[in-house]
């Protein structure tokens, strides 16, 4: 019975770590396929359509079933932010993701959203969401991990080095790419640039919605009606960027091919699953522990993008990859110390209580035995002095019945 209790304690303590690492490879999943339908023509304005319309479609029936009883009512307050979670999740953050994945690869648009520990980081601290001590060790390894972190991932993207070629690299597409079409050096190197400023700006977006929602979940505590109202609101949202920024009427025509998966996997995993899984685990340890996982998707991709999409992988992504595994480290450490002081501060706060209570039962207890004492001091007096046909003896233990 102490080993599945002390399992079973292990697994609950590990499930917020467990969860964030399988978003992580859903995530990377999500980039290879995305990859490959948008080289193959698909609008990244119509594929966040899809992909909210789907996520929607999932998740709105769970939350209208589970969390009838428990939904809180929407206020004015309420019905504003989660407008702008739309805004930033879906619309702002999705499309100008795409939009630079479009123009670079896979691993480069992951290696640059793992500006967003960094990013989240200093919005909580603003936001005082976070607490920066900088005289203790936690908050040291915090600000050293998320430095060490960015680092790593612009490492990656400055710094190539030698081609490293995997054993696999050889067997698996030699002669296929699914990159786009080759143009001059000029162009290509100023769609890398375009493409590193719009994930730069996705990442902010990405950010922000992190901190929004921590917000948000304090008044609509809701998370599954939370996750469809904002999958809902950025659907209705990225309809109407579609319809201004997109004027082909055959761009919205879709099959059962690589755009529909791209679209479905996108919508479940992505979205509707990941806003869900992303807000309880945010309940309990915050959106900077939250954020703190994304590198691993960056090393996830090299790999899985090495054996679907025949990338390349450079030894500037190795050294980076090992940089940012460093910097995650000192971040989640930081953050379980922190995690540990605070469930410390919980329990001596009820002992405190609970002997503010025994002194004073004590005290209670010491006062009655007292006044019993002088009760039975007074009790011989009045008996002896009272006149009775009894001895007194048989007066003294009379109480004592």
């Amino acid at each position: 019975m102490e080993g599945k209790g002390c399992f079973g304690n292990f697994f609950e303590k590990a499930k917020p770590y467990i969860a964030m690492i399988c978003l992580q490879f859903g995530y990377a999943g999500m980039n290879i396929i995305t990859k490959v339908s948008l080289n193959r023509g698909m609008s990244h304005y119509v594929l966040v359509v899809y992909r909210h319309a789907f996520a929607t479609a999932v998740i709105a029936p769970f939350a209208i079933v589970l969390e009838r009883k428990v939904r809180p009512k929407i206020t004015f307050k309420i019905f504003m932010q989660l407008f702008v979670l739309g805004l930033l999740g879906p619309v702002i953050d999705q499309n100008f993701y795409y939009a630079g994945l479009k123009f670079t690869s896979p691993t480069f648009s992951c290696a640059m959203s793992n500006m967003l520990p960094a990013m989240t980081f200093v919005m909580a601290v603003i936001c005082r969401m976070e607490k920066v001590d900088m005289k203790k060790l936690r908050c040291q390894a915090k600000v050293v991990g998320t430095v060490v972190t960015v680092g790593g991932a612009m490492l990656m993207t400055v710094y190539k080095g030698h081609v490293i070629n995997m054993f696999w690299s050889q067997y698996i597409h030699p002669n296929k790419s699914y990159d786009p079409v080759p143009t001059t050096q000029v162009d290509a190197d100023k769609d890398w640039v375009k493409g590193s400023i719009l994930l730069i700006i996705a990442t902010f977006a990405w950010a922000s919605f992190f901190i929004l929602q921590a917000i948000t979940l304090r008044k609509y505590t809701a998370q599954l009606s939370l996750t469809a109202l904002v999958c809902f609101m950025g659907t209705l949202q990225s309809i109407v960027v579609t319809l201004v920024m997109e004027h082909r009427p055959h761009a919205w025509a879709i099959g059962f091919d690589m755009n529909l998966l791209a679209a479905a996997y996108a919508g479940i995993v992505s979205s509707s699953i990941a806003y869900y899984v992303q807000g309880l685990v945010m309940q309990k340890r915050g959106p900077v522990f939250v954020t703190a996982f994304s590198p691993l998707m960056m090393i996830i991709v090299a790999i899985m993008g090495s054996f679907i999409l025949a990338e390349k992988i450079y030894t500037g992504g190795i050294l980076g990859a090992v940089l940012i595994v460093i910097g995650l480290y000192s971040v989640l450490w930081g953050k379980y110390k922190e995690y540990k002081e605070k469930e410390s501060e919980e329990i001596l706060d009820p002992v405190k209580d609970g002997n503010q209570n025994i002194g004073m039962v004590e005290d209670i207890e010491a006062n009655n035995v007292l006044v019993h004492r002088e009760s039975r001091m007074s009790i011989p007096a009045v008996a002896i002095s009272a006149p009775m046909t009894h001895p007194p003896m048989l007066a003294l233990e009379a109480p004592k019945a």
